[in-house]
């Protein structure tokens, strides 16, 4: 589950099709024809197809053409079960946000387990789908998916005492931090395809340069630090989200102390 928002700089946006249309199909609640030939394609395949291409080639391969021709179909054809690539888009985002059937995925059952295998989880589904860091979520269309683990997660955390707002804003928060990471990964990724620099070797060039800025005296501090300040050993995504987790778990014994000073009105 991802509430996910890529910012303005994002190339689509959630939301931008028939809204109506888009909930009767995520909801399977529309008309079903009862006469003519047996339908050659699915809905469901037509996602799926549509997911595959944006894997493979990002948003900006994706057309209701580019999925017909891995569909082995007519572009028309589509247009029968989806009306356009708003549509399409998000029905693709509910896809990819289908949860886990295994309980164990969210942790142990405790609110902290809960939210870390979030974290965990949504960072592996930007990196399987790096695409949905270039669509705007910031207005989703909730389908049975986004619902189906946005129940499951508020279950488990719902123990932590917290009013409904800050259980959706602890949420909001855990994504937010995935977001950022996610985008910082993608980039690095793009910069060394783009550059053909490994990042190893992009900072290795920079070495000489560094190593005179550093013994001019002019950045005491930044020259004092360990040789492994900067190196790959360090989990930089998982200190911060122990963190964060850290932070809230101060927060949630203050409630069950009843310390009013964290108290909302």
């Amino acid at each position: 589950m991802t509430s996910g928002t890529s910012g303005s700089g994002g190339t689509e946006t959630s939301g931008s099709g028939d809204i109506a249309r888009t909930l009767e199909l995520l909801w399977d609640t529309g008309r079903r024809p009862s006469r003519g030939p047996k339908p050659t394609l699915t809905l469901d395949r037509i996602v799926e197809a549509a997911v595959q291409v944006a894997d493979a080639e990002g948003l900006e391969g994706l057309s209701m053409r580019r999925v017909a021709a891995e569909l082995g179909t007519g572009t028309m054809s589509l247009y029968r079960y989806v009306p356009g690539k708003g549509e399409l888009l998000d029905l693709m985002l509910d896809r990819v946000q289908r949860p886990s059937g295994n309980p164990a995925d969210l942790g142990d059952g405790g609110w902290r387990a809960a939210l870390e295998a979030l974290a965990r989880a949504t960072l592996a589904l930007y990196r399987r789908h790096p695409w949905l860091l270039h669509v705007n979520q910031s207005r989703p269309i909730l389908g049975p998916s986004a619902l189906d683990g946005m129940e499951k997660v508020l279950t488990l955390i719902r123990p932590m005492g917290l009013s409904d707002p800050e259980l959706v804003s602890a949420i909001i928060m855990i994504d937010g931090y995935v977001v950022g990471a996610a985008r910082t990964q993608l980039y690095q990724l793009e910069a060394e395809r783009r550059t053909g620099l490994t990042d190893a070797e992009f900072w290795q060039a920079q070495v000489p340069t560094l190593e005179k800025a550093m013994a001019s005296g002019r950045y005491p501090v930044m020259a004092s630090l360990s040789e492994d300040t900067f190196g790959p050993d360090f989990d930089h995504f998982e200190f911060g989200l122990q963190r964060i987790l850290d932070g809230l778990e101060v927060l949630v014994e203050q409630r069950r102390a009843g310390d009013p000073d964290t108290s909302q009105a």
